[in-house]
């Protein structure tokens, strides 16, 4: 980690913990809030599902605005990281033929498997969530009624060709995680609005969606980003048209080593692995960029699964040094009987898969013109997380 790195890393640590006993000193003079349960988009197969969630203290978080003050993104941003977690809560999770308590761990999240009785159909399967306990006597004398939450988990069709695995930061948003500062002020002081897509991401993403054939092809977003910026991402993807898919993020734990993570590839790794094991059948395409270490975290599995990778997709957003390692990478995936594409923008990458017969040639053209002009094709105002999450799944 460089001096300026660990220097960051020390100023905001220290600023969550003044913002910590803030909150406290706060929390003497107002009321609670009460708790809810935030499920997480997630995958499962026709027999079981896989899910994720967290129970907080509700944050009184409302959708973006394109006219947003840098004020107004800050104060969300602190409600984000300094959320209220809620350990050894008991949610009841409901689902096609059964029920299944589940506990959070030290900092809120539960996770679960699922088996199903009868075969669920592919799309997005609905699952309930309600909190058992802790619950938050309101004023008055109202007792108080429990929280509950609608999720929903991603069952590929058996009809589709292949599955995308995507990176998210200098992938699908414009992030530049090499330049921290630069990383900090958009975590700051942005919201889903002033995030700016990779031109062409979202038109190139929902061609691989569509494939050429009869079912829709699966996409996963595994990203080193924390859990605290799930709703941002959503809105994000929601409002730039690129189609939903289950998200794997991080635990935001608080101090230096979190704030930069030195171990991420063991993270999205595992991630990765984890769906192309709950997929033996299904081949992937893999799509990140060359700013850390995508290009080696998808090498050791293009490795570690003969046959199963289809094709890498890296975009370029690194200097002269970084292109030429990525070329060698390159060379020993191909020798391993895949291809590894160092797409200098989105486009490149989408008449790649066009010759490859992944995508419509015709979705080219598409692509070519949002590549020109990329802009917001959407306004959700009015919304919550909880509607645009169940509007894109019922599309």
């Amino acid at each position: 980690m460089s001096a300026l790195k660990r220097l960051l890393a020390r100023f905001f640590t220290e600023l969550e913990k003044d913002f910590s006993t803030f909150r406290t000193q706060l929390g003497r003079f107002r009321a609670a809030r009460p708790f809810e349960v935030v499920p997480y988009l997630t995958f499962g197969t026709p027999t079981h599902l896989f899910v994720r969630g967290r129970v907080i203290e509700e944050k009184g978080l409302q959708l973006a605005t394109p006219d947003a003050s840098r004020w107004r993104n800050l104060s969300d941003t602190y409600k984000r990281f300094v959320s209220t977690k809620v350990p050894d809560a008991r949610v009841l999770v409901s689902y096609p033929g059964g029920e299944r308590e589940l506990v959070t761990d030290a900092n809120g999240y539960f996770t679960g498997e699922l088996k199903l009785t009868e075969a669920a159909p592919a799309g997005w399967c609905e699952v309930s969530y309600t909190l058992l306990s802790p619950q938050r006597q309101p004023r008055g004398d109202t007792p108080p009624t429990p929280p509950t939450a609608k999720g929903f988990v991603l069952i590929p069709d058996a009809r589709a060709r292949f599955g995308v695995i995507s990176d998210i930061d200098d992938t699908v948003v414009q992030t530049d995680v090499a330049r921290w500062l630069r990383v900090l002020g958009t975590v700051l002081f942005g919201n889903a609005y002033t995030r700016l897509p990779f031109r062409g991401v979202s038109a190139f993403y929902r061609a691989l969606q569509r494939g050429r054939g009869a079912g829709r092809n699966p996409l996963f977003y595994v990203s080193s980003s924390p859990w605290n910026l799930y709703d941002l991402l959503l809105e994000f993807l929601d409002l730039e048209q690129i189609p939903l898919g289950p998200l794997m993020l991080r635990d935001w734990r608080g101090g230096a080593g979190e704030l930069f993570p030195a171990g991420h590839g063991d993270f999205k790794g595992g991630e990765i692995r984890r769906i192309l094991d709950t997929y033996p059948e299904l081949p992937f395409i893999l799509i990140g960029d060359s700013g850390e270490q995508d290009p080696e975290i998808y090498g050791e599995i293009v490795s570690a699964y003969p046959g199963r990778i289809l094709a890498v997709y890296i975009r370029n957003v690194s200097g002269e040094a970084r292109r030429g390692a990525v070329a060698q990478l390159a060379e020993r995936v191909r020798e391993m009987g895949s291809k590894l594409i160092l797409a200098d923008d989105t486009l490149a990458a989408a008449q790649h898969a066009a010759q490859e017969g992944w995508i419509d040639p015709q979705t080219l053209a598409e692509i070519r013109v949002r590549k020109e002009r990329d802009t917001s094709l959407f306004d959700n105002a009015g919304e919550t997380v909880a509607t645009v999450i169940e509007r894109n799944v019922r599309a």
